[in-house]
C-alpha cells in the first residue's frame, strides 16, 4: 500500500485542494488482493487506490474514457517484424494504474 501512495504522490497525480461545495467530489477507495502461484502459496499482496467512479456525472465529471488495449493481430504483427527484421523485443510493464 506504501509503495503505491509513493508512486501516486511521485508522480504528481493528484493535488489535495480544499472542498468546494459547488463540485462534485469523487472519492476513492483502496481495493486490496492476494495473488496466489498455482500451487496455492502466497505470491504477492496488491493493493490499488480507485477512484470511486458511480459518484461521477457524465458530460459533468468526464467526457470520455479512454482504456488501451492491445489487439492478438497487432501482437502477431509486431512479433512477425520482429522476426524479420532481426530486432531486438523487450517488455515493459508499467506498475502503476494511474500511468
Amino acid at each position: 500500500m506504501s509503495e503505491e501512495y509513493d508512486v501516486l504522490v511521485k508522480n504528481g497525480t493528484w493535488e489535495l485542494v480544499p472542498p468546494d461545495p459547488s463540485h462534485n467530489l469523487i472519492g476513492c477507495k483502496w481495493i486490496f488482493r492476494t495473488k496466489r502461484k498455482s500451487d496455492g502459496f502466497v505470491e504477492m499482496f496488491k493493493a490499488r487506490l480507485v477512484a470511486k467512479s458511480f459518484h461521477q456525472r457524465s458530460r459533468i465529471n468526464h467526457i470520455d474514457t479512454f482504456s488501451p488495449v492491445v489487439k492478438p493481430t497487432t501482437i502477431r504483427v509486431v512479433f512477425s517484424l520482429d522476426v524479420s527484421c532481426d530486432w531486438s523485443l523487450r517488455q515493459l510493464d508499467v506498475n502503476n494504474a494511474f500511468l
